[in-house]
């Protein structure tokens, strides 16, 4: 059986859509549920809601947060999947780049452009790459988007694209 760590730190794929106001917020937590759609066979998806904001809103407090929750995750070490929004994934994987040395496993950092959940959304691809290269790729942190795996230094957000491209 395969472990593979999952923190869960919010961004547009986590957000759902609100009536009363019209809009996509992060209000709880839903990847778990994601997981029931998914054969994982001989892989043990261990998940930790460590926080649900939107990228943007992310501060180098919670950077800190994610390292330490991922310092926790060393002890027992497995490949890590991050969820976070992609306005500054690419930040947050690099400043856990600077911080962790001597990596043993895989980082990887991957997200939506459109809510799990939305009829176009490309949150459910995404996560399952992710996983699938949680257990291929060689120890780094990278972002996996849109059946590509990149190295965090050597990737950007093209937002007239709407997607990830290389450096």
């Amino acid at each position: 059986m395969t472990r593979v760590h999952l923190i869960a730190t919010g961004g547009t794929i986590e957000k759902v859509y609100h009536e009363q106001t019209g809009t996509v917020q992060n209000v709880d937590s839903k990847i778990s549920r994601y997981f029931r759609l998914l054969r994982l066979p001989d892989t043990e998806v261990e998940v930790t809601h460590l926080m649900n904001k939107d990228s943007l809103e992310i501060t180098d407090a919670d950077r800190a947060k994610i390292l330490a929750c991922l310092s926790e995750k060393m002890v027992q070490p497995a490949p890590v999947v991050i969820t976070h929004g992609t306005d500054t994934m690419i930040e947050t994987g690099l400043f856990l780049k600077q911080n962790l040395t001597d990596l043993r496993f895989p980082i990887i950092l991957t997200g939506a452009m459109t809510p799990l959940g939305f009829e176009s959304s490309d949150g459910l691809q995404n996560l399952t790459e992710s996983l699938f290269a949680a257990r291929t790729l060689a120890p780094g942190v990278y972002v996996v988007m849109h059946n590509q795996a990149f190295p965090v230094d050597r990737v950007r957000k093209d937002r007239e694209l709407a997607r990830f491209v290389w450096l």
